[in-house]
C-alpha cells in the first residue's frame, strides 16, 4: 500500500468512527449523523488535511464540532436510537 492509499483508507475509519460517535453521543441516527458531519466545515478540514486535523481523536474531532458549529446540532430530534 502506498502513502495516499493509506491516508485515504485511515480518513474513511476516522469519518465513520466519528459519524457512529456522534450518533451514540446525541442519541441521533446515523443517517442524522452523517448530515451533520458532512455539512460541517471540519469534514472539509479532515478532507484537506488542514492542521493535521485528520490525526486528532475521532471524540475529540466530535467535541471540537459541538464547541465550533452548534447550529448543525440544533432542532436535532433527540429521540432514542439504537445505534449498533
Amino acid at each position: 500500500m502506498n502513502g495516499d492509499t493509506l491516508e485515504k483508507y485511515y480518513q474513511e475509519r476516522l469519518e465513520e468512527r466519528l459519524i457512529s460517535y456522534l450518533a451514540t453521543q446525541n442519541n441521533i441516527s446515523l443517517e442524522k449523523a452523517m448530515d451533520i458531519y458532512y455539512h460541517s466545515n471540519l469534514a472539509q478540514q479532515i478532507h484537506e488535511g488542514t492542521y493535521g486535523v485528520q490525526y486528532l481523536d475521532y471524540k475529540v474531532l466530535a467535541q471540537i464540532l459541538k464547541d465550533t458549529e452548534p447550529e448543525l446540532f440544533e432542532n436535532v430530534d433527540t429521540e432514542k436510537v439504537e445505534v449498533k
